[in-house]
């Protein structure tokens, strides 16, 4: 086993090529900042990357002329570049991602991936980030290696043999975390409680990153049975699963199995995954397959948006024209929930946000992205209740969503939708 520095390492990479960065808690912030470094020698190498967390430094605009990065979701750490200018965003279906690099439409000169030491056997592990890293080292020329201790060793399709990386690079540090929410709002916790009134016991559940998702795992722990097929692992699960409340009896594939494709939180969830063969990390056009999501029963689906109108159009990656995330996994699991026999595709969100701005508005605002259709959208939660949009013409969607919006915002909707349907 050979270790190389990472200058001699990233010396592989060469201008004009195309560079997979590893994302999430696995983002290899060490190898991006001696990237940073080789700036002088490199120009028009094009960075591709799901959520990026901490400081990757090679975004930053001094660093144009070399790198750019085209991201295929807008996380927090190159949100500014993006919108000024100097990245770009691919909107893409999570599940559709391993797609583009098997075509050749993205294709890949070389991989930067975080791993787990070698095991006796000689494979290291994608730790906490399988998605689509796995797509990426399958099908990269070039794999670079940065081999981290604190990377847990996860079960599933993450496992690589030290054979197929072309330079590894020893460095400790810890992995990138996501706090688990505390405090909750009132109401974020009324939220958690109606979805967790839709949720049946024996249900398989999918839920993202937040605050809300948060809130609904807290009101789940008098449910019985749940099983769980998400695309991401969280700390709210932890809980559930030490108490039994999730033990994945009843679910109709990989029974006895949490179903993953990567985990952010804190280092408590790291350690729990840890060579933990109840937790299967899966590739991300397996897990975020609607084909696949449905074949469990009672799939609930729960993700949130940035806004919705009153037809039920859902933008979620973007406030008007400033990208704020991506596509992601929304509309995989939207419609797997929505074609599981008694599933739920559930959008909840609170009906205002944290400065005061309505959620449910009467037309998106210019430039925002729908990432979920009208024709898609069955259940929407807010603190003020639950609406039934499934079936429902759009007069009758924009009377059962002003129902839930804010109270000071439910008589400019009304006029809005008069003006719109003629009737209300």
């Amino acid at each position: 086993m050979h270790y190389v520095s990472a200058e001699q390492a990233l010396q592989i990479i060469q201008s004009g090529q195309r560079v997979f960065v590893h994302g999430s808690a696995s983002t290899p912030v060490f190898m991006l900042q001696q990237l940073a470094k080789q700036a002088p020698r490199l120009r028009d190498v094009e960075l591709i990357s799901i959520s990026l967390y901490g400081d990757v430094t090679v975004d930053k605009p001094e660093y144009s002329p070399s790198f750019r990065f085209n991201s295929l979701f807008v996380s927090g750490s190159i949100r500014k570049a993006v919108n000024e200018g100097y990245a770009d965003y691919v909107p893409v279906f999570l599940s559709e991602i391993p797609e583009l690099f098997k075509r050749g439409i993205l294709p890949l000169d070389v991989a930067i991936v975080q791993v787990s030491e070698p095991d006796t056997h000689g494979y290291c592990s994608l730790g906490t980030s399988v998605d689509i890293a796995r797509s990426a080292v399958n099908n990269a020329r070039h794999i670079i290696a940065q081999v981290n201790p604190q990377v847990p060793r996860t079960h599933g399709d993450g496992m690589v043999h030290i054979s197929s990386f072309h330079a590894m690079v020893r460095h400790e540090s810890p992995l990138q975390e996501m706090p688990y929410a505390d405090e909750l709002s009132a109401a974020e916790l009324q939220i958690g409680k109606r979805v967790a009134e839709l949720t049946e016991d024996r249900s398989t559940l999918q839920m993202g990153i937040g605050s809300i998702p948060d809130a609904v795992l807290r009101c789940l722990h008098q449910h019985k049975d749940l099983g769980v097929h998400t695309e991401m692992f969280s700390d709210g699960l932890v809980d559930l699963l030490e108490k039994g409340v999730v033990n994945n009896r009843f679910k109709k594939i990989h029974p006895g199995k949490t179903v993953t494709a990567f985990a952010l939180g804190t280092r408590r969830l790291y350690d729990f995954v840890d060579d933990n063969p109840a937790i299967a990390f899966l590739d991300i056009d397996y897990v975020n397959d609607a084909s696949v999501i449905r074949r469990n029963n009672r799939v609930v689906a729960i993700n949130s948006a940035i806004e919705l109108d009153i037809t039920g159009q859902v933008c979620a990656d973007s406030i008007g024209t400033q990208h704020y995330s991506g596509v992601g996994g929304q509309m995989d699991f939207m419609r797997g929930a929505a074609l599981s026999e008694g599933g739920k595709p559930i959008l909840a969100l609170t009906a205002r946000t944290a400065r005061g701005i309505p959620r449910i508005v009467p037309m998106l605002k210019p430039g925002a992205g729908v990432v979920t259709t009208r024709a898609h959208v069955h259940y929407v939660v807010t603190e003020y209740g639950t609406a039934f949009l499934f079936g429902k013409n759009l007069r009758e969607r924009a009377k059962a969503l002003i129902a839930i919006a804010h109270p000071a915002d439910r008589e400019a909707l009304e006029r809005a939708c008069f003006e719109r349907f003629k009737a209300f």
